[in-house]
């Protein structure tokens, strides 16, 4: 039966246990059927879960055009890493400890989402083009993948829709592969400044209890 002991679990101690074996037997897959192959086809965002060795989790967002998403088969899915921060935490994690959740939700036209886990591996660019040569080439600056993440499905299912909101796009233009702060963001949440304020309380003036006694004002 799909899920973990923990959840299973937790359906007899709530009492739900019915309702979740319902769930599992009728919308729970090991591979991707035509409409969930579709549905990721054009998809513009996924987001990712992954935990380290030690459990500890992280989650992000990976988004492209439509399609980014590459459907390779009906229990394989590819999706690249585009030129980021350099922090690697996803694809760490994945080194770590290979399980892996994608969550794409469609905010736009079916409001409904699509829960795909399983195994991930990492796939440099060029071997993933001698093994899948039908792979669109990127003709936009920045967007190039230097790897992929290829997810074995373990898991295929529904995201309940009654919860997620309806969006409208609107065009806005993306600097694929920038290091420009200002366009990534910058120190929008005041982290660095914070920091900087830190360590200028804790350091106070130079020269240790001399110098300190030194730029007193005399009274």
């Amino acid at each position: 039966m799909p899920g973990s002991q923990g959840e299973h679990r937790l359906q007899e101690e709530y009492g739900s246990a019915g309702r979740a074996r319902r769930f599992y037997d009728d919308q729970v897959l090991d591979h991707l059927n035509p409409r969930m192959r579709e549905f990721v086809a054009r998809q513009e965002l996924v987001f990712v879960a992954t935990a380290d060795g030690r459990g500890e989790c992280d989650s992000s967002l990976r988004a492209g055009p439509p399609g980014f998403v590459r459907v390779l088969d009906d229990r394989r899915v590819a999706y690249p890493e585009y030129r980021g921060n350099g922090v690697h935490a996803s694809l760490g994690n994945i080194s770590e400890n290979a399980h892996v959740g994608l969550l794409f939700v469609d905010f736009v036209r079916d409001i409904i989402g699509l829960h795909v886990n399983g195994g991930a591996g990492i796939v440099d660019d060029d071997a993933l083009r001698r093994s899948v040569p039908d792979l669109p080439e990127e003709t936009v600056p920045g967007r190039r993948a230097a790897h992929w993440v290829v997810v074995d499905v373990e898991e295929a299912y529904i995201h309940c829709a009654k919860h997620i909101p309806r969006m409208v796009p609107v065009a806005r233009g993306r600097e694929w592969g920038t290091d420009n702060p200002r366009r990534k963001g910058g120190d929008f949440f005041g982290a660095k400044e914070g920091r900087q304020e830190k360590d200028e309380q804790h350091s106070g003036p130079p020269g240790g209890e001399e110098g300190r006694a030194a730029g007193r004002p005399h009274a």
